[in-house]
């Protein structure tokens, strides 16, 4: 359950209404609060501070309609830039990176910026009164002033305001950098370690368990991608009905109906046990991050097939994607891949997850690239070295020999794609690699 509620809250986040909305509503909350103290009398020591200038009715009204007006602008603005941006980078580098762009807090806290300071000032604007109206019921004109002028709501306006030229300029240059190829490879990049880090959090060199259990199998019954599985929660059914699971899906697998998402053994399993195992996996539209490395991964491939295709040839930006892998597939080299979901400690699981190893994450990312870089003799250089750079970082023989083979297949590729001086050179770094390897 707690994972659900954390996998809705981000999902939630991840959308350009939510903040803006919960500012409106903060901005109306504190402007209603503003407004209060300024007819109770609570503010009327402002008429006492020298350098303040306390506003008239029309000055008041005046202002506050120009600060509505700027800032409903300038948001429609912001989020016309946000969506060329959003649609310059989708196009460029591909169309799954649409939600890290959409997940951007600059973009969402910006735009929530000017929607709540329109809100306030536009909440406070109601409240003026002329100098031939009264004050609202209860309300004290501040100062011996005629009408009704919430002077701390004014100030507080302006300073609002204030903020939101500072966010401007925030915005101006997060616009620019966020759009940065660098900065996108780095934000995945960084993405994925921590990912990584997360989903497998123990060290050392245990991969995919040979051996499973079998029993009754669960169907799915719902059509979409595997956006988060909550294995706590399947480890708390599964021990409670005495029960063990062997999942037959991970995060970020397609199902529709009658596909197998899971064996229940030492048991039969009933109805009821199966419905509970399936509300456990939540399915949707789309890939997510969450969870789910090998999603990030290809987000790193895409940008790099993109960039060595014939179309773009832009091998350094695929150079810089292959750094931010290797970099990556070192975290992977030295941690325990297999997942362990019992809940007390010395206790086993009785939830088994679908089995990953190093080998299907080596060629999920560099096997994916393999028949790019093989035409680009600079990027074939770079994919050799990452190669050895991750051998350097573990003690593993196994795992070792899973990227010398991949290198092996980076040669084989590369003979078939290029001739001349450029297949020369790539046989000579491919020796150079294999000599720090063996």
């Amino acid at each position: 359950m707690t994972a659900g509620i954390r996998w809705y809250w981000s999902r939630l986040t991840a959308n350009y209404w939510f903040y803006p909305a919960l500012f409106a509503i903060l901005a109306a909350a504190l402007a209603q609060g503003c407004v209060f103290l300024d007819r109770s009398g609570q503010a009327e020591w402002l008429g006492d501070v020298e350098w303040l200038v306390l506003a008239r009715p029309t000055g008041a009204a005046d202002m506050l309609q120009i600060i509505a007006t700027s800032m409903i602008t300038i948001a429609a603005t912001v989020f016309s830039i946000t969506i060329v941006a959003v649609s310059f980078a989708s196009g460029t580098y591909g169309p799954r990176l649409l939600t890290n762009f959409m997940e951007d807090r600059g973009n969402q806290l910006s735009l929530a910026t000017f929607i709540g300071t329109f809100v306030f000032a536009l909440t406070v604007l109601r409240t003026v009164r002329a100098e031939g109206e009264s004050a609202a019921p209860g309300g004290e004109v501040l100062a011996g002033l005629p009408g009704f002028v919430p002077q701390l709501s004014l100030l507080v306006a302006y300073l609002l305001a204030a903020i939101s030229i500072g966010v401007l300029v925030f915005f101006l240059n997060h616009i620019p950098s966020g759009i940065r190829i660098d900065n996108v490879l780095h934000r995945i990049g960084k993405r994925l370690i921590d990912e990584v880090c997360a989903t497998y959090p123990q060290k050392g060199e245990g991969d995919a368990v040979a051996h499973m259990p079998s029993g009754s199998p669960i169907t799915a019954e719902r059509t979409g991608y595997v956006q988060l599985i909550d294995f706590h929660a399947m480890e708390e059914i599964a021990r409670t009905a005495e029960r063990r699971v062997v999942l037959s899906i991970r995060t970020g697998d397609f199902l529709h109906r009658g596909l197998p998402l899971a064996e229940v053994c030492d048991g039969e399993c009933g109805d009821a046990l199966a419905d509970k195992l399936r509300r456990c996996v939540t399915v949707g539209f789309a890939r997510t991050p969450a969870q789910d490395p090998q999603f990030l991964i290809d987000e790193l491939v895409e940008i790099g097939l993109r960039a060595l295709s014939p179309g773009i040839n832009d091998p350094f930006t695929a150079i810089t994607a292959l750094h931010w892998l290797g970099a990556a597939t070192a975290e992977l080299a030295c941690r325990d891949l297999v997942k362990n979901i019992g809940t007390e400690e010395g206790e086993d699981s009785r939830v088994f997850p679908l089995p990953d190893d190093f080998a299907h994450y080596v060629r999920r990312g560099f096997g994916s690239m393999r028949s790019a870089v093989a035409t680009s003799p600079i990027a074939s250089d770079v994919m050799f070295a990452c190669l050895r750079d991750v051998a350097l970082t573990i003690d593993s023989i196994q795992r070792r020999q899973v990227l010398f083979a991949e290198g092996t297949r980076l040669r084989d590729q590369a003979r078939e794609a290029l001739s001349g001086p450029a297949l020369v050179e790539v046989e000579q770094n491919y020796n150079a690699f294999a000599r720090k390897m063996l």
